[in-house]
């Protein structure tokens, strides 16, 4: 079946299959609100998703590779996976961020001040801004670190093997930052509706 021997196939007929299921529950009632929450949360998933595939797998597999003198080492990885995984990671990323911005709308600028002098007893626009903030660091991460040096790694952009070794280390140091931070922006994240863990 066509619909399940492509990726992007599959992709748009999920998409699809949501957009039905929402007519069909909840009528053609189109909620603006509630479908940037979904935007963002499906970009989001895309992008964490890969963030933790490249820090837990890829990266680890990739160190193993190297140091196995008589294996097939990592060449398959850099050559085919890795860039079409950096695709999707940055288009996601930039996707979430915007996501995030549309579901706040005119609230962004009380996001990312904090809530400063605003009555915000709830503490709804320090929780969902401190994850934005981390958001957007990440996002800064993504396209201002990551993806430039991982060019010069995948030999996408010309460079000497000192200036891939020093990509390598920063291109992993920043990834490495944004999994940390991913952490607490998914708290915050779900916090400022949900309620921190472990406080009543």
């Amino acid at each position: 079946m066509i619909l399940l021997n492509n990726h992007r196939y599959a992709l748009i007929t999920g998409i699809v299959l949501a957009l039905i299921l929402t007519c069909t529950i909840g009528g053609f009632n189109f909620n603006m609100l509630a479908f940037a929450r979904w935007f963002h949360i499906v970009a989001g998933v895309f992008w964490i998703g890969l963030l933790y595939y490249f820090n837990v797998a890829q990266t680890p597999a990739l160190a193993d590779a190297a140091a196995d003198k008589g294996g097939p080492g990592g060449a398959g990885v850099t050559k085919y996976v890795a860039p079409r995984a950096l695709f999707w990671f940055r288009w996601a990323a930039l996707a979430t961020w915007l996501g995030g911005a549309w579901l706040l709308g005119s609230n962004l600028g009380h996001a990312f001040t904090l809530g400063a002098g605003i009555d915000d007893p709830s503490g709804y626009f320090l929780k969902i801004g401190i994850g934005a903030w981390l958001g957007t660091i990440m996002l800064l991460n993504v396209w201002g670190v990551i993806w430039p040096n991982q060019k010069k790694i995948l030999g996408i952009k010309p460079a000497s093997d000192e200036e891939k070794a020093k990509a390598r280390k920063a291109a992993g140091m920043a990834s490495r930052v944004n999994f940390i931070l991913s952490i607490p922006m998914l708290m915050c994240m779900a916090a400022a509706s949900h309620g921190l863990p472990f406080i009543k």
